[in-house]
């Protein structure tokens, strides 16, 4: 009796096999055209996320780190560091200058501190000579100058070369580099 189950069941697969074998080869044409779509649309979608990627990690990688900043901001500082020291040389402190302005029949009256940047200390010695005649001068300059033509940056930035262009003109052993205001009110 075993046996006759058992050739049934086998008759059954066989027949089974032969109906699902018979049914790819009616609807053949229809499956591996199928199988190519989806596989050409499955290698555009991972092509699409690669390409996503690769221009995620590129745009990370343009962006600075936090160590590139740190050793950007050492370097800039170094840098200034160095400039500074051989930009600024020593500096001559004048006395108060208080002159009343032209056109103002004394009713507007500067107060100017300024000091006078030099390289060298033969340039100090000779200011150190000529500081009457340099005060002088500068009193001269500041007195001629109207409240319009020192009340704004470019009137002082002007006023600043013109008493460094005018001293440097007699000076024998040096020249002056820059004139610093550190003080300048009117009224």
């Amino acid at each position: 009796m075993w046996s006759f189950i058992m050739e049934d069941e086998v008759a059954e697969e066989k027949a089974a096999a032969a109906e699902a074998s018979s049914a790819p080869s009616g609807g053949s044409g229809q499956k591996p055209i199928l199988l190519i779509a989806l596989a050409v649309i499955n290698m555009l979608v991972v092509a699409g996320v690669g390409f996503m990627l690769y221009q995620g990690r590129k745009k990370e990688a343009a962006e600075p780190k936090i160590e590139h900043v740190i050793k950007g901001e050492a370097e800039a500082q170094h840098k200034e560091a160095t400039e500074e020291k051989e930009v600024v040389g020593k500096v001559v402190p004048l006395e108060t200058f208080i002159v009343n302005l032209a056109g103002s029949k004394g009713r507007k009256v500067a107060k100017v501190n300024m000091e006078l940047e030099v390289k060298g200390d033969h340039v100090l010695e000779e200011i150190e000579k000529r500081k009457a005649q340099i005060r002088d001068i500068i009193i001269i300059i500041l007195s001629s100058k109207t409240y319009e033509d020192v009340s704004s940056r470019e009137g002082k930035d002007g006023l600043r070369n013109e008493i460094k262009d005018t001293i440097n003109s007699f000076l024998v052993q040096g020249k002056i580099s820059n004139v610093f205001f550190t003080e300048f009110i009117y009224n």
